[in-house]
């Protein structure tokens, strides 16, 4: 297996996070990097560099004025008199209203889908970075390699077309998807976040050729909310090529497990040539979100379960926050993903 990284990644430093109305400490910080690193190397498992790709690849899948945004909004906004570190704003759009202004406090609420991708001075070059690291593992499958990690900071797959959400701001796991639909006439991903892939659903919810699966705490109860029932089960073309399985929040491995072998059970029958894993770990006992009870065994068992279709896989990195247990339960996945693919 190979293991991709950037350094770059490491630029964006939010700050503070919303919750319970007051600003806490950001959860997606850089030293989350260090738990998959000392796995890796554990591992023996060796980490490239990516190539850098271009722009014009990022606009496969996402909004012309929303990569501006991203690339030139902090300049903008630390110009602007009394303007504070992170650029957040308090208007959204919302089913009543949903048009794209001309002010500059309009265009980034339209934007930002929520006060959690709050964006700092590095938070471009750091989700470009990862962007392209998803995409160089993407490209490195298609090249022989049978399986590649793209270890992916800030993560992406809360990030719609044209907007940014839940800490993520360039959707990874959509583009390694859209990377590897220019090789090859079928994908399928399964996201295994316990918070739904809203971004990634969006992307492809009106497409056949990329197969959406989704694992994740029932969104009745928790982030994003207003995505990821179980009746969402894409729009025309798509329709039938999304698949959501809300899980109840404080579910345990066996059930957590049991929804990722009823994902693959519709992954074998959609028949697929690649696969994308979009790796969340929050599901974790000791992740400080706190809303499963899966352990090591738990994600070994899903990494096994994963790995036994033994298709050609890129596995993106997204969600798990900073606890004792982060490095071990991304070690038992790919332990357990390793076992059986090989």
């Amino acid at each position: 297996m190979l293991a991709i990284y950037d350094p770059r990644q490491e630029l964006h430093q939010p700050l503070t996070r919303l919750a319970g109305g007051v600003f806490r400490p950001n959860l997606e910080q850089a030293d989350r990097v260090v738990s998959f690193q000392n796995a890796l190397r554990r591992m023996s498992i060796a980490t490239m560099v990516p190539a850098d790709a271009g722009d014009e690849i990022l606009h496969s899948v996402h909004d012309a004025g929303y990569l501006d945004f991203l690339a030139t909004g902090y300049a903008q906004w630390r110009a602007m008199p009394d303007s504070g570190p992170e650029l957040r704003v308090s208007a959204h759009p919302n089913i009543y209203m949903n048009r794209l202004p001309r002010n500059f406090y309009g265009r980034a609420g339209y934007y930002q889908a929520d006060a959690g991708c709050v964006i700092v001075e590095g938070t471009w070059p750091a989700c470009r970075a990862s962007a392209m690291t998803a995409i160089d593992a993407t490209k490195r499958v298609l090249g022989g390699a049978r399986t590649a990690y793209a270890l992916c900071r800030p993560p992406g797959h809360h990030a719609y077309a044209d907007k940014a959400g839940g800490f993520c701001y360039l959707n990874n796991t959509a583009l390694a998807a859209e990377v590897a639909r220019g090789s090859v006439n079928r994908v399928a991903i399964i996201d295994i976040d316990v918070h739904h892939g809203n971004g990634t659903q969006a992307i492809f919810y009106e497409r056949p050729d990329v197969l959406h699966v989704s694992v994740h705490g029932d969104p009745a109860d928790l982030y994003p909310f207003y995505a990821g029932y179980a009746d969402e089960c894409g729009r025309g073309a798509g329709e039938g090529t999304n698949l959501n399985l809300p899980v109840p929040l404080m579910s345990d491995n066996a059930a957590y497990c049991a929804a990722v072998d009823r994902g693959i059970g519709v992954i074998h029958q959609y028949a697929p040539e690649m696969l994308v894993v979009a790796l969340g770990l929050d599901a974790s006992t000791d992740d400080p979100f706190a809303c499963m009870r899966v352990d090591r065994t738990g994600f070994a068992r899903m990494g096994e379960a994963i790995g036994s279709m033994r298709l050609p896989t890129v596995i993106v990195q997204e969600g798990g926050y900073q606890s004792p247990e982060l490095e071990h339960n991304f070690e038992a996945f790919l332990t357990g993903f390793l076992h059986r693919h090989s």
